[in-house]
């Protein structure tokens, strides 16, 4: 059994500004010194992050798009939404 974040695959995505940017390097940063280890968000993960995007229409269904995809790749994953589109 794991204990904290140690050993968990971890996908990431960014949608929009630079804001979002800078945020998910800072998300990345820690989950980085907890252990995790990142693939490619094409990838299967154990946990999928989307920086969300809400200031065009086209944005925010980008963000739903890559919620639903996050979930069909592992069902089992813990899909973490952050961002505008969540706000």
């Amino acid at each position: 059994m794991r204990t904290g974040l140690q050993g968990y695959s971890v996908a990431t995505l960014t949608l929009g500004c630079k804001v979002n940017q800078y945020e998910t390097e800072g998300m990345r940063e820690l989950l980085r010194k907890a252990g995790c280890r990142f693939v490619e968000f094409t990838d299967q993960a154990d946990i999928y992050i989307i920086n969300t995007c809400s200031v065009t229409n086209m944005a925010e269904r980008k963000s739903r798009q890559m919620l639903h995809r996050a979930k069909k790749r592992n069902p089992d994953a813990v899909i973490v939404a952050v961002g505008c589109y969540v706000q």
